[in-house]
């Protein structure tokens, strides 16, 4: 599988919430800075959690990708993010995301730069 197929399956297993999808994508070993700053989230140990909270919170979960560049096994993707809560609120936030791939082609890495109190204050 490409680099391009395995970031759409990773965008696209967030957004229809499909943690089993998503965890498909990435390399058992693999570390999450979503958003950087933040402690990395261990995605064989911390999944369930991740995607209680996406479905608890969030009646639509959509990301654009804006555009991706890959190099080698290394890749880097400005989006932007609409979500749509459960009290029926909108918010959009922009980022850029980069990733590692391994040589069997899962993730290995993801740090997503972004601004999550601004996304969450808009929800307010």
């Amino acid at each position: 599988m490409s680099i391009e197929a395995t970031i759409s399956d990773y965008y696209n297993s967030l957004a229809s919430m499909n943690p089993q999808g998503w965890l498909n994508t990435l390399a058992e070993n693999a570390t999450i800075y979503d958003p950087v700053g933040k402690p990395p989230l261990n995605p064989q140990e911390d999944s369930q959690k991740l995607f209680t909270i996406l479905t608890t919170f969030y009646s639509k979960f959509d990301i654009l990708k804006e555009s991706l560049f890959v190099v080698n096994n290394e890749a880097a993707v400005k989006w932007k993010m609409t979500v749509i809560s459960k009290n029926g609120k909108e918010a959009t936030a922009e980022g850029i995301t980069t990733f590692k791939l391994n040589e069997a082609g899962k993730i290995t890495q993801v740090k997503a730069y972004w601004d999550e109190n601004q996304l969450k204050s808009q929800l307010m």
